[in-house]
């Protein structure tokens, strides 16, 4: 089946359709050369069509481990080749077969290069996915969608619940978490009690952790003023880590402010460079928010990593309090283990009660 990938700005990219289903999202590329199943469980890219550069996909199939949240909350996806037959000892089934069950609309045959320069020169954007021969008018009525703004409702977790540990107590506050960073903790023996994204500050103190994790998740920080109010209740009374969408929450907490990127960092090979040691690693990145390096300047924080690509912000260290945070993924999944050290330093921070 012939279908078409239409952008806000009118462009036309052109390609198969794995089935009838169609998507609207905001188009946005991963530059990734593998983990495409990690990519599409990833919370993050709720409401998102995700494009990847790397040409063939498929081709190790899928299997339940990796996995890393309950179901896939991506709208669509768009691929160069489409690798009908995986290989791989760990494959239980086809990414074509996962595709569909799991409800996401999937262009393939289509030139991802072209399409990936075009969003790098005009910025991510709004797009939908239809088949070749859809009317102007259900091509119109998709792309009046609106973006969602309730993205973190969503995807967190809609009860408490426990990984149990005899080590270290960490609430985590699920805005999306992806399961390998839980697992990060996990392997290092904490207790981690993951709570839903909109919990009182009031609960969260009466589970008396060590320490506080606040996860990655989707959409424009922002979007969430109740939670960053709670943020602000937390800080100072337990030390407190975040990743992603977490750190920018905990900047805007404290007074700094955020910005939209042109097109984000999404990939497993983005270096970043951490300014206390002077050594560059390798990270997995998806975001496509920042935090403005210009709002912290009066702020009693340490700039403490930088991406090597643009000098944008990575990462953040408050200079009297327990309190730190990463703009990338640090457990991976997909990606290089380069920066499991934070889980780490998270730990040993934990357990001296101060920076």
């Amino acid at each position: 089946m012939k279908g078409k990938l239409i952008l806000e700005d009118g462009s036309v990219f052109t390609g198969d359709l794995l089935s009838e289903k169609t998507a609207t999202g905001e188009v946005v590329f991963n530059t990734g050369m593998t983990g495409y199943q990690e990519i599409l469980t990833d919370p993050s890219y709720c409401s998102q069509i995700i494009t990847l550069t790397y040409p063939l996909i498929g081709n190790y199939g899928t299997a339940n481990k990796f996995n890393q949240s309950r179901k896939c909350f991506a709208r669509g996806f768009i691929i160069g080749e489409l690798c009908e037959s995986g290989s791989n000892w760990q494959k239980e089934n086809e990414l074509s077969d996962f595709l569909n069950d799991n409800g996401i609309s999937c262009l393939y045959n289509v030139d991802t290069r072209a399409l990936t320069r075009r969003l790098r020169s005009a910025g991510t954007m709004k797009g939908i996915i239809v088949a070749e021969n859809a009317s102007a008018e259900e091509c119109k009525k998709l792309m009046a969608v609106p973006f969602d703004r309730q993205t973190v409702t969503k995807v967190t977790t809609p009860e408490k619940y426990v990984l149990e540990g005899n080590g270290l107590h960490i609430t985590a506050m699920d805005f999306g978490v992806k399961r390998n960073m839980l697992e990060s903790l996990h392997a290092r023996g904490c207790k981690v009690t993951v709570v839903p994204a909109h919990t009182s500050a009031k609960a969260i103190l009466d589970l008396n952790p060590d320490g506080i994790f606040l996860s990655n998740g989707p959409g424009d920080p922002k979007d969430v003023p109740e939670i960053i109010a709670v943020i602000k209740q937390l800080i100072g009374k337990k030390p407190i880590f975040g990743i992603c969408l977490g750190h920018q929450l905990i900047a805007l907490a404290c007074g700094a402010d955020t910005y939209k990127l042109k097109f984000g960092h999404r990939g497993s090979n983005q270096p970043v460079k951490d300014l206390r040691t002077g050594r560059v690693y390798i990270s997995s990145q998806n975001h496509g928010y920042a935090v403005d390096e210009a709002s912290l300047q009066n702020l009693p924080f340490s700039i403490t990593h930088i991406s090597m690509n643009d000098g944008t912000v990575e990462g953040m260290q408050h200079n009297t309090l327990p309190l730190f945070s990463v703009q990338y993924h640090p457990e991976a999944s997909p990606g290089p283990d380069d920066n499991t050290y934070l889980f780490d330093e998270f730990c040993t921070m934990m357990k001296k009660g101060a920076i």
